[in-house]
This record gives C-alpha cells, structure tokens and sequence, in this order.
C-alpha cells in the first residue's frame, strides 16, 4: 500500500506517532493476540489497549474479530497490512511511470446497472435520495449524486473507463475504496461475504467483519444517523493472482481478464442471497465515511 503523506492521511499516519501502536504492530506481526493478550504484554489496561485497537483498525492496519471464548466474547486483532510505502514526493523516474498507467474516480451513484433487496437506499451529503428500501429510487435521476449507498443483499455494476490504444494492454489493475456490510441500522458483527468481478469473472470474495456506526464518520454529515463508515480496502490484480491488502485471495491473474483497447471494461460489487454471510453491502464515496475518496480505479499499462 502506498500512502501519500498529506494532512488527508493523518488518522493513518498518527497511528506511528504511538510507541504503544508501534509495539502493537509488533506483537502482531508475530501472532493474533486478544485484547487481554495485548494489555498483559504491554502492561496496560484493557481499556487502553482497546482505544489504541481501534485507531489501528480505522486507519485499516489491524482487522479485529470477536471470538467467543471461555469467559465470553473476545476481540482477536491480526495485522490486515504487509507493508506500506510512505510517498513525500513524486520522482522523475515515478512522473514517467505515470505516463503508462492512468487513474479514474468513480462516484458510488454513477453505477450502470443494479439488482439490490431491501434494506437499502442512497444519499447525497445533503439529503437522502428517494425513499429507503424501495429498489425502483435506485434509477432515481438524482443517484448520480450519491455519496453512500447500501443493500441487504445483490449487486450494483460500474463502467470503468477504457483509455487504452492500439495494441495496448492491462498489466495490471488496482481498485481502491471504503466498503462496509449492511445491516437494519448498524451492526459491528455483521460478516458479510462481497464479491468483486471484472467483466463477469469474479476475482476475489472478502469477508468484511461488520456495519460500522458506533463513531461518526470524519466526512459522514452531521445529519446522518445509523452507519458512519466502512473499511478501506485495496483489491489488485497482476501477474501473480488478486490480492486484498497485500493478502492473496485468488489466483486470477491480469492476462485472463484479457483488458485491451476497446474493450468494455465492468466493475460488479455484490453480495449474493446464496452467500454464506449474506451481510449485504455498503459504499461510501468522498462526502461520506473515513476516506475523502470515491471507487479509484488505476490501470497500469
């Protein structure tokens, strides 16, 4: 994961300012440990530990589960990150890399086609567009405008834009965006199974642990109510398979989706009735959620 090194990244890059999270990553990067583990280690208090925990996790360092144990419910906290690449400024050598590849932002209401099941909805940073749960205001006119958009279960579909030429093709492609599950209101421990595809070839399931709203959102509006914000997530595929977070998920490499110039190119995100965590799914663009930023898609050449 590169990271840029701007005022817009400080929640991720206040984590490091931390000799406690820095000594969290450690114990991680050796074994999952439960807050309790965490807290006798680095002989703190749970509650501490906990507020440490769940900075790590917004910034989309450390995933956490809840584990029923043998003296009830614990939290299990894993490193989610390999690495990541702090970027101060632009090079000659990166500024000429730029030149084979291109970035395009897509809104989370310019979706071209959907099939999605109650609970659902859209809204813009000002409003909510249309009537919740009911399926037919997802063709409302005004969904382009949507920051944040969810349903219980099926799929909203985007176009990526295609801007290769002649013999042209997709080395590799990476799709960057903050994503959450979908429950009635919200709920933190709500697996839900999410599939993305590119041009009808599904290239990785992920489980998202939950629907995050028990803190407000950096960019949610001050208006809004039930769920705050998602995780952000970064899927790509190269040459050696597809990958979340650095973590391979499939082996479907970049050559099979055979991306060339002319070529349509689609986007599906969905969460089917027959999945095993039918947890439905959220998505929130730059007026919404923790990340100032829409679905970003990069194509290198």
């Amino acid at each position: 994961m590169k990271l840029e090194v701007i005022t817009a990244n400080m929640r991720i890059l206040d984590c490091f300012s931390s000799e406690t999270r820095v000594r969290i990553i450690e114990l991680l990067n050796e074994k999952a440990y439960n807050i309790g583990e965490l807290a006798e280690a680095l002989e703190l208090s749970s509650a501490i530990i906990t507020k440490h925990i769940q900075k790590l996790e917004e910034a989309g360092i450390v995933a956490t589960e809840n584990l029923v144990g043998k003296r009830g419910t614990q939290k299990r906290c894993t490193l989610k990150l390999d690495q990541m690449t702090l970027v101060l400024r632009t090079s000659v050598a990166e500024e000429q890399t730029d030149q084979n590849r291109y970035t395009v932002d897509l809104p989370v209401g310019q979706y071209i086609a959907y099939e999605v099941t109650p609970t659902c909805g859209l809204a813009s940073s000002e409003k909510r567009i249309g009537m919740m749960d009911d399926p037919r205001y997802f063709d409302d006119p005004e969904r382009t405008k949507a920051e944040h958009l969810w349903f219980a279960s099926g799929y909203v579909e985007y176009r990526i834009p295609n801007y290769l030429v002649g013999n042209q093709s997709a080395a590799s492609l990476a799709l960057s965006l903050e994503i959450g599950s979908e429950a009635p209101g919200y709920n933190e421990n709500w697996p839900s199974d999410i599939t993305f595809s590119i041009n009808g070839i599904d290239v990785a399931t992920w489980t998202c642990p939950g629907d995050f709203g028990s803190r407000r959102g950096v960019y949610t509006p001050s208006w809004w109510v039930d769920t705050q914000y998602g995780l952000h997530k970064t899927l790509s595929i190269t040459d050696h398979g597809t990958f979340i977070d650095g973590n391979q998920f499939s082996g479907i490499r970049i050559s099979q989706l055979n991306i060339r110039a002319g070529q349509e190119l689609r986007l599906r995100i969905s969460c089917p009735e027959t999945a095993l965590h039918c947890g439905g799914v959220s998505l929130f663009g730059k007026g919404f959620g923790n990340y100032p930023q829409d679905i970003r898609v990069t194509i290198t050449v």
